[in-house]
């Protein structure tokens, strides 16, 4: 979107007109799909480019993801031919970031004049499947895992790394959280001794999505002294390098991710994989963080979003002391709480995803690291209130792991892969109001 120059009838050039009062994309429960997918809605941040594009999100997701779903949470693992069709639908490429030139990498086109907002409506369609799991096992360990190695990495480490990832023929996991180090980054203990030609890998990861799946690991290691001055990343490769081990870990929900518990034992890593330049791998962890808490809230509020919709649905079906639940005052007071606040959450996102478009990468990356973060933990929060007030509409049915509750219940788990990992809610307000205070915003 482009601001306008044509006069005070348009605020910006990507304002569409209204074509016909009440037309909508999607269903039209209320509140079930954001505001722009109905024509009689104006707004300045999308284009025929991101119609388009929505539409092609939306036909992959229904024809190959949400027949799925329930299956792949069963198995906790996502077969491998669901990758190579995402990017043959043009799709996959597109979760590393606009400004990451993924698709100059491999032999597909990106959208016209792709942005920001194209990655956004992809994951926004593809979280009303209803699993954190499934998109943690399909887009996160991608989205997060080759982000430093396409900013920081070698030509040659590019070359021969990106193509097979962003094509789903490979998949790649970022390897920082450790037993004792999650938000405390700068204390990491996963060690690389340099020796020759070569560093001697000694450590462990844990919580590492896609791990167990992974081909490659971007790895957060001690190259140096205490605190964020003496960490590198390497990228690690599991067929090439002996000392690798994976073990899936059993987690309250995001099952089809593959939560992983990896261990390295003496991995001889050549020195030409160090991504970036030694002993300042914590600026190329730090670069990673605000796209990827940016896609967590994308996510988060989606899935609000979808509770809010099932629930809804339900109330018009549901009768209880022979009313609909939607003729109780007390379920429409829910049901509004919901929408609030799902739906002041999705304006504040595309604010900042516009700013991601607009604003130059080095100051996005200060200046836009509080917001960031602060909608972050707001939109866990969000998805929490959702997922509890969703719960106790369908009563019964949302304890069951099948059936009309079935979303209700896996949400419901997967609440606390939202509000953890990525900062805590609690790292994240707090450092939402220090980085407001250094630039007195």
């Amino acid at each position: 979107a482009q601001e306008s120059s044509q006069g005070t009838d348009s605020c910006f050039d990507g304002v569409a007109a209204t074509v016909s009062a009440g037309k909508m994309f999607g269903e039209g429960t209320p509140y079930g799909d954001p505001n722009w997918y109905s024509e009689s809605y104006y707004s300045p941040y999308y284009t025929q480019s991101h119609k388009d594009w929505r539409k092609r999100c939306r036909d992959f997701v229904e024809t190959h993801i949400l027949p799925n779903v329930s299956e792949w949470e069963v198995n906790k693992k996502i077969p491998k031919d669901a990758y190579i069709k995402c990017y043959e639908a043009g799709l996959l490429p597109c979760v590393v970031g606009a400004a990451s030139g993924a698709y100059d990498l491999v032999p597909c086109s990106a959208p016209q004049d792709f942005d920001y907002f194209h990655e956004m409506i992809f994951i926004d369609e593809l979280a009303r499947c209803a699993s954190g799991g499934v998109l943690w096992g399909l887009i996160e360990g991608l989205q997060i895992g080759l982000p430093p190695v396409l900013n920081f990495g070698s030509p040659d480490m590019i070359k021969r790394v990106a193509p097979a990832c962003l094509m789903g023929e490979k998949i790649i996991c970022l390897n920082i959280t450790e037993p004792s180090a999650g938000s405390d980054v700068a204390n990491i203990k996963t060690t690389a001794k340099r020796e020759g030609d070569f560093y001697l890998v000694n450590g462990n990861k844990k919580w590492i999505t896609n791990g167990i799946f992974a081909d490659y690991f971007t790895v957060a290691v001690r190259t140096g002294g205490a605190g964020m001055r003496g960490i590198s990343m390497l990228l690690l490769e599991r067929d090439s390098m002996p000392g690798i081990s994976t073990k899936r870990m059993d987690c309250q929900g995001v099952w089809p991710s593959g939560t992983t518990y990896v261990e390295f034992d003496n991995v001889k890593v050549p020195a030409s994989n160090l991504i970036g330049e030694e002993n300042k791998g914590f600026g190329v962890i730090m670069k990673n963080f605000n796209h990827e808490r940016w896609g967590f809230v994308i996510q988060a509020n989606r899935f609000s979003r979808v509770l809010l919709e099932e629930s809804w649905k339900y109330t018009g079906k549901r009768s209880t002391f022979g009313k609909k639940l939607e003729e109780h005052p007390v379920i429409r007071w829910k049901l509004a709480e919901m929408a609030r606040q799902v739906e002041a959450t999705h304006h504040w996102l595309e604010n900042l995803t516009l700013q991601l478009c607009r604003m130059p990468k080095d100051q996005a990356m200060t200046a836009l690291g509080g917001p960031i973060a602060l909608a972050k933990a707001h939109s866990s929060k969000v998805f929490e209130y959702c997922a509890r007030e969703a719960r106790q509409i369908f009563g019964g049915n949302a304890y069951t792991r099948s059936g009309l509750g079935e979303k209700v219940e896996r949400l419901y788990r997967d609440v606390g892969a939202y509000a953890i990992p990525g900062g805590s809610e609690e790292i994240l307000l707090d450092l939402s109001v220090r980085q407001a205070l250094k630039s007195k915003l």
